[in-house]
């Protein structure tokens, strides 16, 4: 009857940790649908807004106004953070994919929190930066005179304004990766 009870007090106390890596187990695949849709976002942004030029002819043919994200640094920088955020992305996932395989993984998941805020904060970077350009587009600025574009360039506003759109879905999905980390981190005893 002791040896009953000792096997019962043993087998409870290996109880929790099998269900702390059923947790953890399932937030490392939550983390990969996660990167996975933040990749597409970052690479999404990164085409719309590298690929963005418009012509206006003005009078005639041979004197034309162009558009183009290559004019403005800010729009360079947008496409170069995004870029390197989706190499970064696409670079983790075999690291989420130990931890679905190795749900008690500590050392590799703190390499994946610390990189994926300094992501973070290069991804927050370039669509500050980038944003405040399309606000300048869209509304100018009268005390400066600088006149709105948007007018006129239409088309170049409405992909540029978009490209905004998977890189700040990009910043949110990566703020729920570091939370996931820190969670599944927690978690450990």
């Amino acid at each position: 009857m002791a040896k009953d009870a000792v096997a019962e007090h043993g087998e409870s106390s290996k109880a929790p940790l099998v269900a702390a890596a059923g947790v953890n187990r399932a937030v490392a695949v939550v983390d990969i649908f996660l990167r996975f849709i933040a990749i597409i976002g970052t690479v999404g942004s990164a085409i719309a807004m590298g690929t963005t030029n418009e012509t206006l002819p003005f009078f005639t043919q041979f004197i034309q106004f162009e558009a183009k994200y290559s004019d403005l640094p800010s729009f360079t920088f947008f496409v170069a953070a995004n870029a390197v955020v989706c190499t970064y992305l696409v670079l983790s996932i075999p690291l989420s994919i130990v931890h679905i395989i190795r749900p008690r993984a500590r050392y590799s998941r703190l390499f994946l929190v610390f990189f994926d805020t300094a992501m973070l904060a290069l991804l927050t970077a370039g669509a500050s930066a980038a944003a405040a350009i399309v606000y300048l587009a869209h509304k100018g600025n009268v005390r400066a005179n600088w006149f709105s574009i948007c007018q006129q360039f239409d088309s170049f506003c409405e992909r540029i304004s978009g490209s905004l759109i998977g890189s700040f879905a990009a910043m949110i999905l990566l703020v729920v990766l570091i939370t996931l980390s820190a969670f599944a981190l927690a978690r450990r005893h």
